[in-house]
């Protein structure tokens, strides 16, 4: 079972710095007639990548974190069978990695292709030096579930408050011209009962981490 539907972002001021891994050996992911591998991302995957990872998530609390081209990530992996079907980058700035996205097209989640991304990661991430590695994701049941199954446990929580732009009203004011009209917001998870009764869309987000072989 692989339900990954939508892993994406990061902690805070967390970007993805270019560095070369190194490709190893190809793992294939058999499903079917055709043939599926895992390889690292090449430019010519972007239209495709970018195709799969919108499609991912729209079933997904992340509906709206849509892309217009790809950012790049120190590590960058795709599935692919024909055009790309499921897509997971790390950044990895030490010790501890983190996974920026890991997104499978929706026609083809629950047949391992997420599973094989992640395996083929953790892989290279081990061989690279990397201790732990981390993601944060949100309410998705599929995706906990996921994570958990592959050694993932949750590390801290927080709310993120998307405030409409009538709400948006009640906690800010215009300042230097500017008038807000729509707001992303962080707050203690132990203000979730007050900000759910004030703001219609409220998500807890949740790290998870995993801790990887020394």
């Amino acid at each position: 079972m692989d339900e990954a539907r939508g892993v994406t972002g990061a902690a805070p001021g967390r970007t993805g710095r270019l560095s070369l891994l190194g490709a190893w050996e190809r793992p294939v992911v058999r499903r079917g007639p055709g043939r599926r591998e895992v390889r690292d991302y090449e430019q010519a995957d972007e239209v495709s990548w970018l195709r799969c990872r919108v499609l991912g998530l729209l079933g997904t609390t992340c509906y709206d974190d849509v892309w217009p081209a790809k950012r790049r990530a120190d590590l960058e992996l795709v599935a692919v069978d024909g055009d790309v079907i499921g897509v997971l980058d790390v950044s990895v700035p030490g010790p501890e990695a983190t996974i920026e996205t890991v997104v499978v097209h929706p026609d083809l989640q629950g047949q391992g292709v997420a599973t094989a991304l992640l395996a083929e990661a953790v892989r290279r991430l081990e061989r690279f030096g990397v201790r732990r590695v981390d993601a944060w994701t949100r309410e998705d049941v599929p995706t906990l579930r996921w994570l958990a199954r592959n050694g993932f446990v949750e590390d801290g929580r927080h709310l993120e408050v998307y405030a409409s732009p009538a709400e948006v009203g009640t906690v800010l004011s215009a300042k230097l011209g500017l008038e807000p009209v729509g707001a992303v917001l962080r707050a203690r998870i132990e203000r979730e009962a007050e900000l759910r009764q004030r703001f219609e869309r409220v998500h807890v987000c949740r790290r998870v981490v995993r801790d990887l072989r020394p």
